[in-house]
Order: C-alpha cells, then sequence, then structure tokens
C-alpha cells in the first residue's frame, strides 16, 4: 500500500512539472462564481491562484456578482426582475449594481494584497445595450461590444491581474449591466487564453441530470470529464430544452469558446479545496472540460514508449492478469502496439496482432491504475476494433483469465479453443485455463467510433 502511494506521488510529481514548463507565460481566464467568492474555502483558492501567478502563469479574473447585487437592491428596497435568467437593469438599479459589482471586485483585489499579489480593477470593456428583445425592454443590461485588448496585454505584461467586474460602458459612458459568463467567454477568445475556467458550486456536468451518451467519459463519481467539440456539440442538441439551465449554458460557452481557439474550457466545483491545482497540474481532474485540441490521442507506440508501457503492465502481471513481457518483446511486437497518451504522458496501452486467414488477436490491454474508471480501457479496445475493420479482419479474439465480464459488457461473446488460429492452438497453455472470447464481424459497426 506505502509503495502504491509512493508511486501515485512520484506520478503526479511528473505530471506537475511537465505542465509548469507547459503553461508558463500562458493566459488563463476564470470566472468565479458570486458563491464561491462566499465560501469559507475561497481565501484558500485564492491562495492557489497566486501559486499560478508566482508559476509564470498570467490570471484574469471574472467575479460574478448576482449576489450581492440581489442583496444590495433588496437593501435599498429596489426591485426586479428577470427574463431567462437576465436581469433587466433599470437606470434606478444600474448605480447599486456598479456598487455591488466593485464591491466584489475589490474584495478580490484585497485577497490578492494579503498574498501579496498586485492586482487592478479597470474600465477596459466597452459595451452595448441589449435593447427590446420579443417585447421586453432589457434597458441598462448590455452585451459586451469589446475589451480593449491592448492595454490588458500591458497590465499582464507589467505582472498584474487584471480583475473585471461586470460592467462595461458605452462610447458616451453610460453603465451597463452585463453577463460575466459572457465577459469570461470574450476574454478568453480575444486575450488568446490557453484556458477557460467556470468556477461554480455546481462543478460539472453530472451524468445523471442530463441526456448523456452512452460512449461519453463519465468518471466513477459519475461527472461527464471531458468532452470533444463533436460531444459537446451532441451534448447541447441533446438537452436543448434545458438550454436556461447554467450547466447546458457554460457549456454552449464553452463550445463556442473552442471554436474561436480557446484549447481548453473547465467547467469545476470551486468550493473543493485545491481543485484549480488538480485540474491543472494532473490530467485526471475532478470536474467537466471541452477541448478543442488534441486532448487524447491513441498513437502506435515508439521505442521511446516501451519503458512506459511495462510500467503500466506490471501490476497486472504481478496479478496473474497479463502475461509477462520483457523489453524485447515488446520491441519485436512494436508495430501491433498502440498507446493512449494525454499531454505526452502514456497512461494505456493496447495490441491487435494479426494472424493468416484474417484473424486478429486483442491482447496486452493495460491502463495505469490511478486513471482506472475514466473509460481509457474502452477506448483502446474501440480504437483496435475499428483498426481491425479497416483491415477487414473476419474475427477478432482474446484469450482472459479474470476479465471476462468486461469483454463482454464491449460484444465480446463466448468462443472455443478451436476457433483459434493454428499457431495460437498450439501455443494454448492449458494450465492457464484461458477463456477464448470472440467479436462478431457483425457487431464491428457498434463500436465506438473515433
Amino acid at each position: 500500500m506505502e509503495s502504491q502511494r509512493l508511486k501515485e506521488q512520484v506520478e503526479l510529481i511528473r505530471q506537475a512539472f511537465e505542465y509548469m514548463h507547459r503553461f508558463k507565460d500562458k493566459t488563463f481566464v476564470i470566472k468565479l462564481n458570486c458563491t464561491i467568492i462566499n465560501h469559507r474555502f475561497f481565501p484558500v483558492l485564492v491562495k492557489d491562484l497566486v501559486l499560478l501567478y508566482r508559476l509564470g502563469i498570467r490570471i484574469v479574473l471574472v467575479p460574478g456578482a448576482k449576489t450581492r447585487i440581489d442583496d444590495i437592491l433588496s437593501r435599498y428596497d429596489i426591485t426586479w426582475e428577470t427574463v431567462k435568467g437576465v436581469r433587466i437593469s433599470t437606470p434606478e438599479a444600474i448605480p447599486f449594481i456598479k456598487m455591488a459589482a466593485f464591491d466584489v471586485s475589490n474584495r478580490i483585489m484585497t485577497q490578492l494584497a494579503g498574498n501579496n499579489a498586485d492586482g487592478i480593477i479597470g474600465n477596459w470593456v466597452r459595451a452595448r445595450g441589449i435593447g427590446v428583445r420579443n417585447g421586453v425592454d432589457f434597458q441598462s443590461t448590455g452585451i459586451v461590444d469589446k475589451v480593449n485588448v491592448e492595454i490588458i496585454q500591458n497590465v499582464l505584461e507589467d505582472g498584474l491581474i487584471p480583475i473585471f467586474p461586470n460592467i462595461g460602458w458605452n462610447a458616451n459612458g453610460k453603465p451597463y449591466n452585463i453577463s460575466s459568463d459572457e465577459l469570461a467567454y470574450t476574454l478568453s477568445h480575444t486575450l488568446h487564453a490557453d484556458k477557460l475556467f467556470f468556477l461554480s458550486p455546481c462543478g460539472g456536468v453530472k451524468a445523471d441530470s442530463c441526456r448523456v451518451p452512452d460512449s461519453f467519459s463519465v468518471s466513477q463519481e459519475g461527472i461527464v470529464t471531458q468532452m470533444s467539440m463533436e460531444e459537446a456539440d451532441l451534448f447541447l442538441k441533446l438537452n436543448k430544452n434545458k438550454k436556461d439551465h447554467e450547466l447546458p449554458a457554460l457549456i454552449s460557452l464553452a463550445y463556442q469558446a473552442c471554436q474561436k481557439g480557446v484549447k481548453r474550457v473547465h467547467i469545476l466545483d470551486g468550493t473543493i479545496e485545491g481543485v484549480i491545482l488538480k485540474e491543472i497540474f494532473s490530467n485526471r481532474g475532478s470536474g467537466t472540460m471541452i477541448y478543442s485540441n488534441q486532448h487524447e490521442n491513441i498513437r502506435p507506440m515508439t521505442h521511446g514508449d516501451i519503458s512506459e508501457v511495462l510500467r503500466i503492465m506490471q501490476p497486472y502481471i504481478g496479478q496473474n492478469v497479463l502475461l509477462e513481457r520483457s523489453e524485447q518483446d515488446l520491441a519485436e511486437q512494436s508495430e501491433d502496439f498502440v498507446v493512449y497518451e494525454v499531454d505526452g504522458l502514456v497512461h494505456g496501452c493496447g495490441s491487435l496482432h494479426l494472424y493468416p486467414g484474417r484473424q486478429g488477436e486483442i491482447s496486452g490491454v493495460a491502463v495505469d491504475e490511478t486513471y482506472g474508471g475514466l473509460g481509457i480501457g474502452r477506448r483502446i479496445i474501440s480504437y483496435l476494433l475499428n483498426k481491425a475493420k479497416s483491415l477487414k479482419l473476419r474475427q477478432v479474439f482474446v484469450l482472459t483469465t479474470q476479465t471476462t465480464d468486461w469483454f463482454q459488457k464491449l460484444g465480446f461473446k463466448e468462443g472455443d479453443i478451436s476457433t483459434l488460429p493454428e499457431e495460437k492452438r498450439s501455443a494454448y497453455d492449458k494450465d492457464r485455463k484461458s477463456r477464448v472470447l470472440i467479436f462478431d464481424p457483425a457487431d464491428f459497426s457498434a463500436a465506438y467510433p473515433l
């Protein structure tokens, strides 16, 4: 147990150093839900943000102020209403909305100062009024028109952390109440940010609260861990009746941000201590990530991957789940193996060996124990099945002693030794008593399309 804990710690340190190098001088836009700002762990979150800042990451903060605006308007007996989640900001209310927005921003700046980091609040956002929509006059509620990118870049170059209250001004100086979510989205793509974070108590997408296809990656906690742009588009179509709910709305903004060049958008539960560090410095986060670049990649194994593949296989060899393989064995079969890579780090492997008569064997499938439960093994199998399909194999088989149920869940069926290629039949280990499982060619269409 102690050796396993040490192994996990070492792996985490390796990942952290890899990501520190990768993200130095990159820009992260972070939207802070108003509930997060009032949470008891918020001072700890600020410490973590300052740590990122000291590592050379350029931090841009966008605080939400809904709760504070509600409090101040109620205190001064000013009524308001919302239409489809958008507050109608009356001329009477807008001075108090400004007060609340800047009060929240000043609280954040105070927290930064307490951690020896310099924040600055500016009027760098140009806005225009929403106007009248479907007969509803939104008055002093606006949308982002543009941001002063040059000034913001100068602020970042000077080592400051810019803070953006949810207020924008038109060319004549008229203030508008704008959505902090949409402001964060706009900043992320206009500043060419590497990452956009939405920190909210709702956290990531819960598979049981939305319509989620079986092919999506879901953690053991029931959270959809990641979506490609194509998957995000599918998610939005399946949940279009919930578009006014917070999570689908955030997925929509994330999808649009990725369309405009933001590499990754993360939706996290900001009330969890250390959540942003775990998300950034480990490729196993706790929320939902939408990505536009190739976050995950199954590719052919190279000679440089062999030591990592052996490391991943070793626990399964020790449990007698996999047959023992040497470095030379893997080198000789390197053309048959693929690896599952995340951000340059190998976390899984598998192989497809070809036999005469258009038969193929899937073997050597293993996933780093630290990353179990994320569907990686399933994706490797699906990739290999699709490869077999492209090669027009008539049959794919596996020999297994302890994973029969898992393979059957993926569509494999009980087979017989007599169906194996002659070479494999003659080498069959009768003492090991491996079960033969066959994948029917008619089921290839059901393989997960990578």
